[in-house]
């Protein structure tokens, strides 16, 4: 949930910590991702509500998501999370963790998010970068009147 609803890469994910998690502002606290920016991204409502029940139950101490030893999990762990959970849904596609985050971006896209902010939240330095999405959106061209008609 947390990598579709914030856009996070999977090493991200693996380094939030706990102090990460700011539900006053509802933000996610992304500190030094790929290209060593920090950034914010969004924090769900329903995410934090599920985020709370987890921290009850297995009370992290450092990391958001520890393993056994307090140990932050593995890439292959979270890959393995997604494909487990993809296989409950019964999707026969391969699903990746990254598939997770072109899908927050492309589902941003086609509500009508603009493309700079959706720029900020993914901590792309470059708007070209940001623009790969767009090649995906195309439900929302159906909303662009053509100059024509």
């Amino acid at each position: 949930m947390l990598l579709y609803s914030a856009g996070l890469r999977r090493g991200e994910l693996i380094n939030l910590k706990v102090t990460d998690i700011d539900s006053k502002r509802m933000l996610i606290r992304v500190e030094d991702p790929k290209g060593n920016k920090d950034r914010h991204t969004l924090l769900s409502k329903i995410v934090l509500e599920k985020l709370r029940d987890y921290y009850m139950k297995w009370r992290p101490k450092e990391y958001l998501f520890e393993g056994p030893g307090e140990m932050k999990y593995s890439a292959k762990s979270i890959a393995n999370i997604i494909k487990n959970a993809a296989a409950k849904a019964r999707i026969r596609k391969n699903v990746t963790p990254h598939m997770l985050r072109h899908s927050f971006a492309t589902h941003l896209l086609e509500n009508g998010t603009d493309l700079r902010n959706i720029q900020v939240l993914l901590g792309h330095s470059s708007l070209k970068t940001t623009e790969i999405y767009t090649h995906v959106a195309t439900s929302s061209f159906n909303k662009i009147k053509n100059l024509l008609d």
